[in-house]
């Protein structure tokens, strides 16, 4: 298994490319993170009470900083989703290991978009270009988590092989947490 810490990998395809997020990246971020039709889909568990909506400018910088502090620790990485025909970032993707005894250890995938690219075309088309990669610097089983709101990332996961989960994702607080689909 490669060291992702070590360096992030790009990953590309037609439409998008998948590198390392940057203080860059805070303008076009900020479109996504002050999105609110784009808020309840992000994955906000066992995140201290973050709901990751960073309407002013200053927190959206501080939530960089703060990921790029989180990558230079090893906790977790997380990619900026550039689409190439706009040239701009228009969600992130994170991933970290997970080891836990509550049935659902493997590599958690965080998928956070702009509203307008929460479909699923779109989202088969990221994960493609990001799922065979996984096992290269994660362990298995990849989790992420689509509520049941979620029609068009659910059938995206469906279209990938994914299955809901019947664990309960326990945080660090002892708060058990639902809509997980593994692969």
């Amino acid at each position: 298994m490669k060291d992702v810490y070590q360096e992030v990998p790009q990953f590309e395809n037609n439409a998008f490319l998948l590198r390392a997020v940057m203080p860059e990246d805070a303008e076009a971020l900020l479109a996504v993170y002050s999105d609110k039709y784009a808020l309840p889909f992000f994955n906000s568990d066992n995140c201290h009470g973050d709901n990751f909506y960073y309407p002013p400018r200053e927190r959206m910088t501080q939530a960089i900083d703060f990921w790029m502090f989180s990558y230079e620790n090893g906790w977790f990485v997380r990619w900026s989703v550039v689409d190439k025909t706009i040239g701009k970032s228009v969600g992130t993707v994170e991933l970290f290991t997970r080891a836990s005894d509550d049935g659902l250890s493997g590599a958690v995938l965080r998928l956070d978009l702009r509203s307008d690219y929460e479909n699923r075309g779109i989202i088969e088309n990221l994960l493609t270009l990001l799922l065979p990669r996984v096992p290269e610097y994660f362990t298995s089983p990849v989790i992420t988590k689509a509520p049941i709101y979620a029609v068009e990332r659910i059938a995206a996961l469906q279209a990938l092989g994914f299955a809901q989960s019947d664990h309960l994702l326990v945080g660090e607080d002892g708060y058990a947490y639902n809509g997980y689909w593994e692969k």
